[in-house]
Protein backbone atom coordinates (compact mmCIF):
# COMPACT_ATOMS: atom_id res chain seq x y z
CA UNK A 1 0.00 0.00 0.00
CA UNK A 2 2.73 2.43 0.88
CA UNK A 3 4.43 1.60 -2.46
CA UNK A 4 1.44 2.47 -4.51
CA UNK A 5 0.54 5.89 -2.45
CA UNK A 6 4.43 7.10 -3.09
CA UNK A 7 4.05 5.83 -6.64
CA UNK A 8 0.65 8.14 -7.14
CA UNK A 9 2.47 10.73 -5.46
CA UNK A 10 5.51 10.58 -7.40
CA UNK A 11 3.63 10.35 -10.62
CA UNK A 12 1.23 13.28 -9.86
CA UNK A 13 4.34 15.33 -9.19
CA UNK A 14 5.94 14.33 -12.55
CA UNK A 15 3.17 15.15 -14.15
CA UNK A 16 2.87 18.70 -12.30
CA UNK A 17 6.44 20.00 -13.42
CA UNK A 18 5.60 18.69 -16.57
CA UNK A 19 3.52 20.99 -16.94
CA UNK A 20 4.97 24.11 -16.24
CA UNK A 21 5.46 26.50 -19.81
CA UNK A 22 9.28 27.09 -21.38
CA UNK A 23 9.95 30.37 -21.64
CA UNK A 24 9.25 32.34 -24.69
CA UNK A 25 11.25 31.79 -27.39
CA UNK A 26 12.57 35.24 -29.05
CA UNK A 27 11.55 35.74 -32.39
CA UNK A 28 13.48 37.72 -34.88
CA UNK A 29 12.78 41.59 -35.88
CA UNK A 30 13.83 44.07 -38.13
CA UNK A 31 15.11 47.10 -36.51
CA UNK A 32 16.86 50.57 -37.82
CA UNK A 33 20.52 49.74 -36.97
CA UNK A 34 23.14 52.83 -36.94
CA UNK A 35 25.75 54.28 -34.60
CA UNK A 36 23.68 55.75 -31.67
CA UNK A 37 25.66 59.15 -31.58
CA UNK A 38 26.09 60.11 -35.42
CA UNK A 39 22.50 58.91 -36.32
CA UNK A 40 20.38 58.56 -33.80
CA UNK A 41 20.98 61.81 -31.34
CA UNK A 42 21.80 59.56 -28.48
CA UNK A 43 24.01 60.90 -25.65
CA UNK A 44 24.35 58.27 -23.34
CA UNK A 45 27.94 57.46 -24.30
CA UNK A 46 31.23 58.79 -25.68
CA UNK A 47 32.06 57.84 -28.80
CA UNK A 48 30.61 55.54 -31.69
CA UNK A 49 28.82 52.79 -30.28
CA UNK A 50 26.14 50.72 -32.23
CA UNK A 51 22.39 51.01 -31.52
CA UNK A 52 18.89 50.04 -32.74
CA UNK A 53 15.75 52.01 -32.96
CA UNK A 54 12.35 49.86 -32.35
CA UNK A 55 8.85 51.28 -31.96
CA UNK A 56 10.50 54.68 -32.82
CA UNK A 57 12.64 54.60 -29.55
CA UNK A 58 16.81 53.62 -29.58
CA UNK A 59 18.95 51.74 -28.03
CA UNK A 60 22.43 50.96 -27.09
CA UNK A 61 23.41 47.29 -28.20
CA UNK A 62 25.24 44.53 -25.90
CA UNK A 63 26.14 41.72 -27.77
CA UNK A 64 27.48 43.01 -30.76
CA UNK A 65 29.86 45.97 -31.28
CA UNK A 66 29.54 48.88 -34.57
CA UNK A 67 33.10 46.75 -35.25
CA UNK A 68 31.85 43.92 -36.00
CA UNK A 69 29.85 44.96 -39.19
CA UNK A 70 32.51 46.47 -41.41
CA UNK A 71 33.80 50.18 -41.30
CA UNK A 72 31.42 52.19 -39.58
CA UNK A 73 32.53 55.34 -41.16
CA UNK A 74 32.54 54.19 -44.65
CA UNK A 75 29.74 55.67 -47.10
CA UNK A 76 27.32 52.93 -45.99
CA UNK A 77 29.03 52.51 -42.52
CA UNK A 78 26.69 53.09 -39.40
CA UNK A 79 27.87 56.53 -38.63
CA UNK A 80 27.37 57.42 -42.25
CA UNK A 81 23.64 55.70 -42.62
CA UNK A 82 20.98 53.53 -41.25
CA UNK A 83 20.54 50.34 -42.00
CA UNK A 84 18.19 47.24 -41.38
CA UNK A 85 19.14 44.91 -39.61
CA UNK A 86 17.79 41.27 -38.01
CA UNK A 87 18.14 40.80 -34.60
CA UNK A 88 17.36 38.79 -31.58
CA UNK A 89 17.24 39.69 -28.04
CA UNK A 90 15.76 41.73 -26.11
CA UNK A 91 15.50 45.14 -24.33
CA UNK A 92 16.83 44.81 -20.41
CA UNK A 93 18.01 47.71 -18.32
CA UNK A 94 17.08 50.15 -21.06
CA UNK A 95 19.81 48.38 -23.85
CA UNK A 96 19.52 45.72 -26.37
CA UNK A 97 21.26 42.54 -25.15
CA UNK A 98 21.41 41.08 -28.80
CA UNK A 99 21.46 37.03 -29.28
CA UNK A 100 21.58 37.15 -32.85
CA UNK A 101 22.59 40.35 -35.03
CA UNK A 102 23.04 40.32 -39.17
CA UNK A 103 22.68 43.56 -41.36
CA UNK A 104 20.42 42.94 -44.11
CA UNK A 105 22.58 44.44 -47.36
CA UNK A 106 22.17 47.66 -48.67
CA UNK A 107 19.17 47.89 -51.41
CA UNK A 108 20.34 48.62 -54.50
CA UNK A 109 18.75 52.02 -56.65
Amino acid sequence: MKTTLTLLLLLTLNFITAQEKEPAKQKKQTVEASCGQCQFGMKEKSGCDLAVRIDGKAYFVEGSSIDDHGDAHAHDGFCQAIRQADVIGEVKNGKFVATYFKVRPKKKK
